[in-house]
């Protein structure tokens, strides 16, 4: 028993106490009443040969009065008994709120879906100790629901690793859904089993977030059961819902932090973070970091011909390209306007060049798709070979893709390299590309 419940059975003991004192008085009197009506008969039937009238109507009285304070006898015990029974659920219900406040105040402090499920696990076994949990939780496409965390199931039942909201009544209609198969009840298209089970969706600001499944693990009067059970499912639905609304506003505005929201690369600041962290991870074991900038040609020309819907759908287009052509460990960004820099850790700068000719190509064909000219310059460079720090690559980098640019763009530039970095070869500015 927790601590509330203890308190509150403290402050029951008093009550108990003084409806035990009130029966002790009533038995009392209810006896004396008996030993009464038992003399007066006595003395009329033995002394008196029952002749006497008065002492005949007072064992009347007496009897009459003896039945009537058992009869309020038995109407104090049944009242007792809901009393008692009225401040056991008044009870229950203060340390269930309890809990649920309790668990409220942890979700606060919840990052991650992991987080709350852990504090949602821990809330149910208390509250819900014969039933079993699923926690599902819609995907960032919202096209299915992924198992989050289960425990406690019931012997013979697995939870579907996905749920798709239309095989599902809960999710259809917004309200808690109960499925019972042997009592035949209307059941959900993805209830596979014959467990009885609620279903309760969990809705908040208007969106669905997620669906809590209850499962009893003893199947006897499943039905009326879960019945009982879908208040304290639906509060722990709503304080769970609220969580995951918050989680997933603090992920959407993380993400908004560092992405850039017309391209879905990752913008200037998150940049900076990386290649500095990628550097020094390269320095430490001899490894070299890329960088490769990126600028698209003529490209106020086509926002003037064409109209900023198209400058904005090239440049998602060309997005779309520098994530097929890279590698998924490298870390592209958008640096500002049309100009784009990806990060390519543990490659070299011949291989940022190869890279780099292959991204040009690619960003070219899409003159096809876009019925217009298309076609940008990139800029080289690396560390350690043609810069030696994070703050320079990036202004190395630039320069080559300027140099570009006024060599007649659509061409790939490299970044000459360091004295010392090629033996005895003579540094040299390697141009690729271009027509």
């Amino acid at each position: 028993m927790s601590t509330i419940r203890a308190q509150q059975a403290a402050k029951e003991a008093v009550p108990e106490l003084s409806h035990t004192w009130l029966f002790v008085v009533h038995f009392t009197s209810v006896l004396l009443l008996v030993l009464c009506t038992g003399a007066v008969a006595y003395h009329n039937y033995q002394d008196n040969d029952g002749a006497s009238t008065l002492l005949a109507y007072s064992t009347v009285g007496l009897t009459l009065a003896l039945a009537l304070q058992f009869l309020l006898h038995v109407l104090a015990m049944r009242t007792q008994k809901r009393e008692s029974a009225n401040r056991s659920e008044i009870a229950d219900s203060r340390w269930q709120t309890a809990e649920l406040f309790a668990m409220t105040d942890m979700l606060q402090a919840a990052e991650t879906y992991d987080d709350a499920g852990a504090v949602l696990m821990a809330t149910a076994r208390r509250l819900l100790p014969s039933y079993g949990t699923a926690l599902y939780v819609f995907n960032n496409s919202r096209d299915r629901l992924d198992l989050a965390r289960a425990w406690d199931l019931p012997e013979g039942y697995i939870a579907p690793e996905t749920l798709s909201p239309h095989n599902c009544w809960a999710l259809k209609r917004g309200k808690p859904q109960i499925n019972v198969p042997a009592s035949g009840t209307l059941c959900c298209a993805h209830h596979a089993s014959q467990a009885a089970t609620i279903e309760i969706p969990m809705m908040a600001c208007g969106q669905v977030h997620g669906l809590l499944i209850l499962l009893p693990t003893e199947q006897d009067d499943a039905f009326d059961r879960l019945v009982g059970v879908r208040r304290l499912g639906r509060a722990l639905a709503d304080s769970m819902s609220l969580a995951l609304s918050n989680i997933a506003l603090r992920e959407k505005l993380r993400t908004q932090s560092l992405r850039d929201p017309l391209t879905g690369l990752y913008n200037r600041r998150y940049m900076e973070d990386a290649l500095e962290r990628f550097v020094s991870l390269g320095a430490r074991g001899g490894g070299s970091t890329a960088v490769i900038m990126l600028d698209l040609d003529n490209f106020k020309h086509l926002n003037d011909e064409h109209g900023h819907a198209k400058g904005d759908a090239v440049l998602r287009d060309v997005a779309a390209q520098m994530v097929g052509a890279l590698r998924p460990t490298d870390v592209l960004c958008r640096y500002g306007g049309e100009e784009l820099l990806a990060i390519l850790p543990d490659c070299s700068l011949e291989d940022a060049a190869d890279k780099a000719e292959l991204l040009r190509e690619r960003i070219e064909l899409l003159s096809e798709v876009h019925a217009c000219a298309i076609s940008a310059s990139l800029g080289v460079a690396a560390v350690p070979e043609a810069a030696t720090t994070a703050s320079d690559v990036v202004p190395i980098a630039d320069a080559a893709l300027y140099a570009a640019k006024k060599s007649g763009k659509n061409r790939v530039v490299c970044a000459e390299r360091r004295a010392g970095r090629e033996g005895n070869a003579t540094p040299r500015l390697a141009v690729t590309g271009g027509r």
